[in-house]
């Protein structure tokens, strides 16, 4: 199994239903012999999972019969939510988590401040109603947010678009 393909099925710690290939973290995979090289991208720059990310990646490399496994972290540019794949997008809904939507286009140079959230439509992952609320800024992670459905009385989550 090539190094890339080792990578491609490590899964992401706080979202095990996706993996890292699928959530855009994994930007490169270099393998020169039997040494492979990794470059991944945190979610946000203090993603407390980037830790448990570099094990896991490296265990897998190790366990397929990689010797030498260096990952590298990098943080520009900025990982976006626009990465996740079509599949990762459809795992997430597929396990109750409303997928995000574009992200906002981020300018050159200075970014203004803005303090009233902007209002987005999110759809229930259960029903699909766009009639969904936000409960709290903050899911189980900093990058989802607890919405809630009128339309089924479900509670969700819903990532961010970064």
């Amino acid at each position: 199994m090539t190094a890339q393909a080792v990578v491609g099925t490590v899964t992401d710690p706080e979202l095990p239903m996706v993996t890292l290939a699928e959530l855009g973290i994994v930007r490169e995979v270099r393998q020169d012999g039997d040494g492979v090289v990794v470059t991944i991208t945190p979610t946000y720059s203090g993603c407390p999972a980037m830790e448990s990310i570099r094990a896991d990646i490296a265990t897998a490399l190790r366990r397929a019969g990689f010797a030498q496994v260096e990952v590298r972290t990098v943080l520009a540019p900025a990982w976006t939510t626009d990465w996740i794949s079509e599949s990762g997008r459809r795992k997430l809904a597929e396990a109750g988590i409303a997928p995000p939507g574009a992200a906002p286009r981020r300018a050159a140079g200075p970014i203004p401040l803005t303090l009233t959230p902007r209002p987005s439509a999110v759809r229930c992952p259960r029903c699909g109603s766009a009639e969904t609320e936000a409960v709290a800024a903050f899911g189980a992670t900093a990058c989802r947010e607890l919405r809630r459905c009128p339309a089924c009385r479900e509670p969700f989550e819903h990532m961010k678009e970064i």
